[in-house]
């Protein structure tokens, strides 16, 4: 069974179990750097349009060849565009958000459309160019290189709420959805068409699935209310969903939202997803049993394991233990991928990266296989 199988079972595309449970991981610079020059594979990094982003669709080869089930590919910076540093440290990209590094993710420190009020202001803004030269090339090579043995994902990450944050700033747009501002919603219309766009351009290149990504809880509970979402953001990506599922009706849609937002799912899965990812553990409402049993029969599992404190600061053993629960709860019947919940820092030692890889394949196979 290759790994393409593997995930199709897992994700319930195909019948029947996998050979066992598949993994997948994404690492910063720093570790694919390092395992890059350890294996003596070039690392390949594809510069999304969004920084962060760049992360979970570069080292596609690496990562492969240290036990990754799938290819992760997206939308790259333009060749037309060039990003320049300032004396700062701050730069513009292609969103016109102007960015500096943090002490982990980058950071955005002037928002372009921070003064919106109206509708108006939102149809003048010009989001980057979807068919601007170069901006596929990395997803096209990677497609063709890979898809017979792999499943890819698409990612369009960063799509509708926090892109629409990203864009405004989070303070302002929390308080101007309460206040239903005129352009609060064109806002979200607008992120959705763009990253559309962005989706379909990939499924038209050969993509298996769509991963979305917004974050709509925090630690302890929902960043919004949940009728604000329903009003303002949930039929935009049921919309979304449809117009991919016209385009390849195949498709496999993915929601990563961090999080407690246990209260959401049923809505998640009315929009149209199938996979939820990252199922941000230590959460309320996010116990493996708890969403097993309420949502199990609704979508397929993508992640689970925290790299906030287990995997940088937990002994061997007990990692060990939490993926055989995770493995024993989440994938009984099958339907999980098991994953660190996010990209993994440099905080986590290469010796771990590489313990979790082992004690995920150690674990992951099925009895009746």
């Amino acid at each position: 069974m290759n790994s393409r199988e593997r995930v199709l079972k897992a994700f319930k595309r195909l019948p029947g179990l996998p050979d066992r449970v598949p993994v997948q991981f994404d690492l910063c610079r720093q570790l694919s750097d390092h395992f890059g020059k350890e294996l003596g594979i070039p690392v390949s990094y594809t510069d999304n349009i969004y920084e962060d982003v760049t992360y979970r669709i570069s080292a596609n080869e690496l990562r492969l060849a240290l036990g990754s089930d799938v290819v992760i590919t997206g939308a790259c910076v333009s060749d037309n565009y060039r990003i320049v540093k300032d004396a700062d440290g701050t730069w513009l990209n292609e969103y016109k958000m102007r960015m500096r590094q943090g002490d982990i993710y980058v950071e955005v420190i002037d928002y372009p459309l921070a003064h919106a009020e109206t509708k108006a202001d939102i149809e003048v803004f010009q989001f980057p160019d979807p068919d601007a030269p170069g901006r596929f090339r990395d997803a096209e090579a990677l497609i063709a290189k890979y898809k017979s043995d792999y499943l890819i994902f698409g990612d369009i990450e960063v799509t509708v709420f926090s892109l629409g944050h990203q864009l405004v700033g989070m303070e302002k747009l929390l308080v101007d959805m309460m206040m239903e501002a005129e352009y609060v919603v064109p806002l979200f219309e607008a992120c959705a068409e763009y990253q559309t766009q962005t989706g379909l351009r990939l499924i038209e290149r050969g993509v298996d699935a769509i991963w979305f990504g917004d974050d709509f809880g925090t630690q302890l509970s929902l960043i919004i209310p949940p009728e604000t979402f329903r009003n303002q953001l949930k039929p935009l990506y049921k919309k979304m969903i449809d117009r991919f599922k016209e385009a390849n009706p195949h498709i496999i849609p993915i929601l990563h939202c961090d999080g407690a937002v246990a209260e959401l799912l049923d809505d998640i899965r009315e929009m149209g997803f199938e996979v939820f990812n990252p199922v941000q553990p230590g959460v309320p409402g996010h116990l493996p049993q708890d969403m097993k049993d309420s949502f199990g029969d609704k979508f397929s599992f993508w992640g689970a394991i925290d790299q906030q404190d287990l995997l940088p600061n937990g002994t061997d053993e007990e990692l060990e233990k939490d993926i055989i629960e995770k493995i024993s709860i989440l994938g009984k019947g099958g339907g999980y991928m098991i994953a660190p919940a996010h990209i993994l820092q440099a905080d986590v030692s290469p010796q771990r990266v590489l313990k979790f890889i082992e004690l995920c394949k150690k674990h992951g196979q099925y009895e009746c296989c």
